[in-house]
């Protein structure tokens, strides 16, 4: 009988995401006291394996959910929405429902982008990008913020499965009832083993789940932040071929799981994360006639790409 839905190398997945958790629990039972080094060493490997996760292991299974059996994912949503400190259900519903559909559009009009997480989300100039810092160290503060009000939601308001914190989260959801139910309750699910989980934490020490894990969180959120800003800066919303930015680098895919291919991620979100390469191949003459961008370097130190061409700029505003 087939365990794994698209391939058995989403084991490697499953493997890490269990070993973030041990890792985890690892880490707060060695906290005896506090030293500088020990809370440096502890913030850095919470935030790199928080990051992680987020930007690889999470992002992939929203879109190609590993297991045949819909228990085996559930599990997976609770564990590592514990792993995230936010719902994996919730990153679902924002990230493939959402931003898959509008693609960072720049929304120009009084309405603004119609993607949440847009690039061009609250810019100074019509049709512009918002600044790296607005987008990455504010807006991971409102992440931060919202995640523990919905997990608050959870825990004392059981019979309103969405806070307000929720909003625009009621369209997203599936149209089906019996689909929108289990998503419902998946999201309930995530918040209350997510809330479990910190309450752990605080209780093996709450000086370490103070002083290291949730700023370790915060931090996670602002470097996946800059992961997607340069995943699209520059970028032509309008241009299904060029509304992404991709980096080829084989060292960092083989590790990363092919996230570099993020253009073609964009044509096509439902793609196994394996089978990204061949649809660059499939895409070649699209691709080679488009004016596009290709990193040199990987998302999160995109700032290092100083020669990048503003693509988005090309296309005249009315």
């Amino acid at each position: 009988m087939a365990i794994w839905k698209y391939s058995a190398w989403d084991a490697v997945m499953f493997i890490l995401s269990i070993l973030h958790t041990v890792a985890t629990v690892t880490l707060v039972m060695y906290w005896d006291h506090f030293t500088i080094m020990g809370w440096l060493v502890n913030i850095v490997l919470l935030t790199l394996m928080t990051t992680y996760n987020i930007i690889v292991i999470s992002h992939f299974f929203t879109h190609t959910p590993w297991f045949v059996s819909r228990v085996m994912n559930m599990f997976v949503s609770i564990l590592n929405s514990m792993n995230i400190g936010q719902s994996v259900q919730s990153y679902h519903l924002s990230h493939v429902r959402n931003h898959h559909k509008y693609n960072n559009d720049r929304g120009v009009g009084e309405g603004g982008p119609l993607d949440t997480s847009s690039t061009f989300m609250n810019g100074k100039e019509i049709g512009e990008h918002t600044t790296l810092w607005n987008y990455s160290v504010l807006g991971a503060a409102s992440t931060f913020y919202n995640s523990f009000v919905r997990m608050c939601w959870s825990l004392f308001i059981w019979h309103k499965p969405l806070s307000k914190a929720d909003k625009g989260y009621e369209k997203l959801l599936s149209n089906a009832r019996t689909n929108r139910i289990k998503e419902l309750w998946q999201l309930r699910l995530d918040r209350l083993f997510q809330a479990a989980w910190i309450i752990i934490l605080f209780t093996l020490s709450w000086k370490w789940a103070l002083f290291c894990y949730l700023p370790s969180l915060y931090f996670a959120f602002v470097l996946v932040n800059i992961q997607n800003y340069y995943e699209h800066y520059g970028a032509q919303p309008e241009n299904r071929f060029a509304n992404s930015v991709s980096y080829y680098g084989r060292i960092y895919n083989l590790f990363m799981f092919n996230d570099g291919y993020h253009q073609e991620h964009h044509i096509s979100g439902g793609t196994h994360w394996k089978r990204l390469p061949d649809l660059r191949r499939k895409y070649s003459t699209q691709l080679a006639e488009q004016k596009r961008i290709i990193s040199p370097v990987p998302a999160i130190v995109g700032f290092l790409h100083r020669r990048r061409s503003l693509l988005h700029r090309s296309i005249k505003q009315k």
